[in-house]
């Protein structure tokens, strides 16, 4: 798969704004550090697919709860609520992007290491009931 340099751009922002997140969350609900990667994550996804289908993305109409949500949730963080506001933004996140997670699972598990720690007989079962696929095995 080719990306143009918009999209690598794109991707790196995205990288860097759920890193700014998770780091924002891992110390306290750091404000600061959550906006900075509200910001980063929105503008890199913006640039990955594009203005438009962004805009589609988040307007669409069975995806509207979670729109509203997830952007209430970066508002309230901007407005100095980061416990509160990650909250509801959590939720609007997994509205909008919860159709990915048996995709993103289904990659993760063709990964050499970590596919062999996602693929035991254990973790496999429960993340497959916890994402919502049914994958059988042809043994």
């Amino acid at each position: 798969m080719w990306l143009t340099d918009a999209q690598k751009i794109g991707v790196a922002l995205t990288s860097f704004g759920v890193f700014f997140m998770a780091l924002g969350v891992v110390l306290f609900f750091d404000g600061g550090l959550l906006a900075l990667g509200n910001i980063l994550f929105v503008s890199g996804l913006t640039l990955i697919i594009g203005p438009q289908k962004t805009l589609y993305f988040f307007a669409r109409k069975q995806k509207i709860r979670g729109s509203i949500c997830f952007l209430g949730g970066i508002i309230l963080v901007f407005l100095k609520w980061p416990f509160i506001g990650m909250i509801v933004e959590a939720f609007g996140f997994l509205n909008l992007f919860g159709d990915f997670f048996p995709v993103v699972l289904t990659f993760l598990r063709q990964l050499p290491i970590i596919g062999t720690i996602l693929n035991l007989p254990y973790i496999r079962p429960a993340l497959d009931r916890l994402v919502g696929t049914r994958q059988t095995s042809i043994v």
